[in-house]
């Protein structure tokens, strides 16, 4: 995750009573941050180095897949750099009229295919998609 989200979620899920809090604190966690000095929830580390060079390392490592969660800065360095090999886009059912651009650092289109697409009573839809081959 990047910095700002880690920060957000490291300051809540240590205090948390909430089901989910134990899964969250166990979790293996990488924050990606040239400026964070310390990670101080449990089983987190800091990767300071090139963000390609790091997901490539983090993809070698034995365990399941790694999920990307941040904010939308993050996600469109991700982005940006091909380094997304599957999209969940949850659409809210509410304009805000403004926001941050979640492909505003692509330097071409991005074209993705369809996997899946759910939607459940509250009139949130998740779409699943993956970048079709370049």
């Amino acid at each position: 995750m990047g910095r700002a989200t880690y920060q957000e979620m490291a300051a809540y899920w240590p205090r948390s009573t909430e089901p989910y809090a134990a899964p969250m604190n166990d979790i293996p966690k990488v924050v990606f941050s040239t400026t964070l000095s310390e990670a101080s929830w449990p089983v987190t580390r800091i990767a300071r180095g090139d963000l390609a060079a790091e997901i490539a390392a983090l993809k070698e490592e034995p365990g399941p897949d790694v999920i990307a969660y941040g904010g939308a800065r993050f996600a469109a360095a991700l982005a940006a750099r091909g380094l997304i090999d599957e999209y969940c886009l949850a659409i809210q059912p509410v304009a805000l009229g403004r926001g941050q651009a979640l492909f505003a650092q692509l330097s071409a289109a991005l074209h993705l295919e369809l996997i899946e697409s759910r939607s459940f009573a509250c009139g949130v839809v998740v779409h699943i998609y993956r970048p079709r081959s370049r």
